[in-house]
């Protein structure tokens, strides 16, 4: 099929993003920066053998294209041969089957060099796009929250998977394709000139160039046809991806037949848009197949009038036309070609885009590692006139100072939005504070390596999110090295051995996507065992017993008591029974602290706010008790 392959459907997330980049008009990177760009993705690509694989590709590439155009001069002279002797005929016959034979010959080498020119390049390809990919993936990795926080994960995902599969489809398209083959027109036309006659070579290039121009203006044409069909086909597999994932809510409102009234009617559109593509994309093939041909015909007509002068003998002009026929071939996918390789030029820069992001959080030159505490008292904690605001919040914090001493528990309480999570993403050093210091054991986090730090904090969220895989793969994450025992030694502490036990798999069950195989309380047990097993020097605990029942909460308490020994912690909770016994607790408001002290301390303060929270909380809590 000339033009493009109209058979198969996409993939309908790119189609989404195609209909949000390239489908509505927008102008990919410029070709020669791209270019530029792909040349350096290969150089560092570490293929074995780089240099050795590039020149036998090319050479096997040029080779193949111009015994492509020598083949049909073997063949014109063997029907010359042919034509020429009537007397003869056995001597005749062995020179034209000599021709004939070398003609097989060379079609077969020209065909078969590409062939082998894609095995011997294949590695590189394969190379270049590997170490597109994990360069790209790292990056993404290690870019600082603020950059993660603006993102669609989905979206990420898929720009840096087509980046890398970019670069392999340019390599091989553009690289030994299309450039190829406008060498190929170039030596066809120097042949045809030479050999025969300048106008052949006058009509070779001219019916290339018309080709190309009208095959590059009716596939701009095409592309508002297919930005409504990606539409409507992104449409379409957003309807039914929402009502699979949503599966619950359909089935509880007996929706069934409703969400599938509206994913046929989105279907309906994209056969409508479908259609209309479809259309223009024969429009196209028509086109192109009528510019072929009037060309072949030019072509013979010419070839016939001059053997007709007996300036040409018969296999001369089969030798033109075949030529002409041989470079036809690799321009039937031109608009293709041309629509895929324009859109690799914006896949890959929107990955580059990726890559040369800076990373607000970073290490400094001249970080250190953060020592470990010579006792097991834990490390000190300490905020000195921080200050830090998000862009999309009207508060933040504001002069906050405060000191967790080696082996003490600090609690941090206050009403939503009032500062607890920045606090803790301060200290895990996720952010960086806009003024003052975050300090562990005298040093400043910014002058630590973040290796170091994030070894030495431990972090048990509210929401527990767990990796598709095992719970002992999931609970060692924090230490990749431990053995058995200390996975179950972990489990054990956070109350989770009797559950793993009961399971048929135990240790090698695996949880599910983000872990939703499992219970709120279950996540949360297996993020607490996740964050024992780190040992850390500090232990953050965000909510960390918000989903359980009062029960295992009440159990899992005694254990983060028994943890806490020999390591700081610092915990935010909105329940303060859970606090109460905490060595100092910090009450947040708008950014600030607006007290400080121990539990008995703030609940006898008159008119306090954390005597106003203790009162509201305890008094819901009889009012909760049955009569």
């Amino acid at each position: 099929m000339r033009g493009e392959r109209s058979g198969s459907r996409r993939d309908p997330l790119v189609k989404a993003q195609q209909a949000g980049s390239s489908q509505d008009g927008v102008e990919g990177p410029p070709t020669l920066k791209a270019l530029a760009d792909l040349v350096r993705l290969v150089a560092r690509s570490g293929a074995p053998q780089l240099r050795l694989r590039l020149t036998a590709a090319i050479g096997l590439t040029l080779a193949g294209k111009g015994l492509g155009v020598l083949a049909p001069l073997m063949l014109g002279a063997a029907v010359n041969r042919l034509a020429a002797g009537q007397d003869a005929a056995v001597a005749v016959g062995w020179g034209f089957a000599a021709f004939a034979i070398g003609w097989a010959l060379v079609r077969f080498l020209s065909s078969a060099a590409p062939q082998v020119s894609d095995v011997v390049f294949a590695p590189v390809r394969a190379a270049a796009q590997r170490r597109t990919a994990a360069e790209a993936f790292a990056h993404a990795l290690g870019l600082s929250m603020d950059f993660h926080q603006t993102k669609r994960s989905g979206a990420l995902s898929r720009t840096l998977d087509r980046g890398s599969r970019a670069v392999d489809f340019l390599l091989r398209i553009l690289a030994f394709n299309l450039i190829p083959t406008a060498l190929e027109l170039l030596l066809a036309a120097f042949v045809l000139g030479g050999k025969y006659d300048w106008r052949f070579a006058a009509v070779a290039v001219v019916v290339v160039v018309i080709y190309t121009i009208a095959t590059f203006a009716m596939s701009n044409w095409r592309l508002e046809h297919r930005r409504v069909m990606n539409a409507a086909d992104s449409e379409a597999a957003g309807v039914s991806v929402d009502a699979l994932l949503n599966y619950e809510t359909v089935k509880a409102f007996g929706a069934e037949a409703r969400a599938a009234r509206t994913y046929d009617q989105a279907l309906g559109d994209y056969t409508e848009a479908a259609l209309k593509a479809n259309t223009s994309l024969n429009l196209l093939n028509g086109m192109q197949a009528l510019i072929m041909n009037v060309g072949l015909g030019v072509m013979a007509v010419m070839a016939g009038f001059e053997a007709a002068a007996g300036r040409m003998g018969p296999g001369d002009v089969t030798a033109a036309v075949l030529i002409l026929i041989s470079l036809y071939a690799p321009l039937n996918i031109l608009g293709f070609a041309y629509r895929e390789i324009r859109q690799s030029f914006i896949d890959m820069e929107e990955m580059l885009k990726v890559t040369r992001q800076t990373p607000q959080v970073a290490d400094a030159p001249d970080a250190v590692a953060l020592p470990r505490p010579a006792d097991a008292r834990g490390a000190a904690l300490a905020f000195d006139h921080v200050g830090f605001r998000h862009d999309a919040r009207a508060n933040g914090l504001e002069d906050v100072s405060f000191l967790a001493a080696p082996g003490t528990t600090t609690a941090l309480v206050g009403p939503s939005g009032a500062g607890k999570s920045t606090i803790v993403k301060l200290a895990l050093r996720l952010l960086d504070p806009q003024q003052g210091r975050v300090l562990i054991d005298g040093l400043d986090v910014r002058a630590v390596k973040q290796t170091s730090l994030r070894s030495a904090v431990a972090l048990v969220p509210q929401d527990v999110a767990l990796f598709n895989d095992t719970i002992a793969a999931n609970i060692a994450f924090a230490r990749p090295d431990a053995d058995a025992a200390a996975v179950w030694a972990a489990a054990e502490a956070a109350e989770l051995a009797d559950f793993i036990r009961a399971l048929p798999e135990g240790l090698e069950t695996k949880v599910g996507e983000r872990g939703l195989k499992l219970s709120g309380g279950e996540r949360q047990r297996v993020g607490i065992a996740r964050a024992l097993l780190a040992d850390p020097c500090i232990l953050i605990l965000d909510e960390a017993t918000s989903a359980l029942d009062s029960r295992t909460e009440a159990a899992i308490q005694k254990t983060l008591r028994k943890a806490r020994a020999g390591r700081t912690t610092l915990v935010v909770a909105h329940r303060l029974s859970t606090v109460a016994d905490a060595d100092q607790i910090l009450v947040l408001k708008a950014g600030r602290i607006v007290e400080r002290g121990a539990h008995h301390e703030l609940v006898a303060r008159v008119g306090g706010e954390y005597a106003a929270l203790w009162k509201k909380q305890t008094r819901a809590g009889r009012a909760g008790q049955p009569a």
